[in-house]
């Protein structure tokens, strides 16, 4: 027998992102109202204080960055440490090396944890000059990475809540420095550049241009960045944060632009919190990798992505690597527009 014709009403939707050229179905003949998404009960995550390990006094030696770069006191507000079981360590620089067909190299880079002193307050009920520092202690700890002449690729990111990862409830960001650049970045970077060897300009400046026109996928906008609900988003509630300024490297960013990446940072995870009942998620920077020169990047445009964990990956997604959102990014988009914070 053959399949049954599904009527065009009830169709779902195949969109192509930009950049990557991944596909992703939004699936409008199960689609979802946003309150659909909103965590009806939700589970607790919250270590004691006397069982987290970012409660207990840090000693210098361990010490990476303190508030003003001072050594650790008692009033200390943001730390960042070695992480105590990293992914990678410093080391001499990887080699690759082959084992047959396959290769391989080693794991050389660092591994930091940034901290904020308060044991549950997350970024969302943070003030805007917190979330500042913490956009600057990024920067800074990414800078002194680039140091070292191994390091290929820096990675910020950070995991709130068990589904998104976090094995610590107190709130923490990570930066890991690796030797190699991430395979999604690199496809990034290709798409970028595929995009401007076509178009003699920039892709996001092209779709912030767009979104901006359009207003559909806009959430928020101050002076310096842009909150969207992408148009190809993989996930429900899926949000992107872009500096209008056309800038290829987070760490090149500049003081009265980081005032507005703190601000677009605080208020996009305000409004999941607020709208979804404070939601696990992973947020993440994409910016371009260390280069011969500043021009060789040149097309790129960095952002932050935040992923909510709205959903769980099933045999479809695994199998064929296309994600299938239950809501369209219009509809995520109107709803958060709407949360106060």
């Amino acid at each position: 027998m053959p399949p049954q014709i599904i009527s065009s009403k009830n169709a779902s939707e195949l969109r192509q992102d930009l950049v990557s050229g991944d596909w992703v179905a939004i699936a409008t003949a199960r689609a979802k109202r946003p309150n659909a998404f909103i965590e009806k009960k939700k589970r607790k995550f919250l270590q004691s204080k006397s069982a987290c390990p970012f409660e207990q006094f840090l000693s210098p030696r361990e010490l990476l960055y303190a508030r003003d770069g001072r050594e650790a006191a008692d009033d200390w507000w943001i730390q960042a440490i070695p992480n105590k079981y990293p992914a990678f360590t410093r080391g001499a620089c990887a080699t690759p090396h082959t084992a047959g067909p396959y290769v391989w190299t080693e794991g050389v880079g660092f591994h930091e944890v940034i901290i904020t002193r308060d044991h549950t307050r997350a970024i969302a009920r943070m003030r805007q000059d917190e979330v500042e520092q913490i956009i600057r202690v990024y920067q800074e700890r990414m800078l002194a990475m680039y140091r070292d002449d191994c390091v290929k690729y820096v990675s910020i990111f950070h995991n709130h809540g068990s589904q998104a990862g976090a094995t610590i409830s107190h709130p923490h960001s990570q930066i890991i420095a690796l030797p190699v650049v991430p395979p999604d970045v690199a496809r990034s970077i290709r798409g970028s550049a595929d995009y401007f060897h076509q178009h003699t300009a920039c892709v996001h400046c092209a779709m912030i241009a767009y979104e901006r026109k359009a207003g559909e996928r806009l959430i928020y906008e101050n002076d310096y960045c842009l909150v969207l609900a992408p148009y190809a988003s993989k996930t429900a509630f899926e949000l992107r944060i872009f500096p209008k300024k056309h800038r290829a490297r987070f760490e090149e960013v500049v003081a009265e632009e980081r005032v507005s990446v703190a601000d677009a940072l605080r208020v996009s995870l305000a409004k999941l919190a607020g709208g979804l009942n404070d939601p696990d998620y992973n947020f993440f920077f994409h910016t371009a990798p260390v280069g011969a020169g500043k021009e060789e990047f040149g097309h790129y445009h960095w952002h932050i992505e935040i992923i909510p964990k709205t959903a769980i990956w099933a045999g479809f997604e695994i199998g064929t690597g296309i994600e299938i959102s239950a809501i369209a990014p219009e509809d995520a988009a109107a709803f958060l527009k709407n949360i106060k914070v």
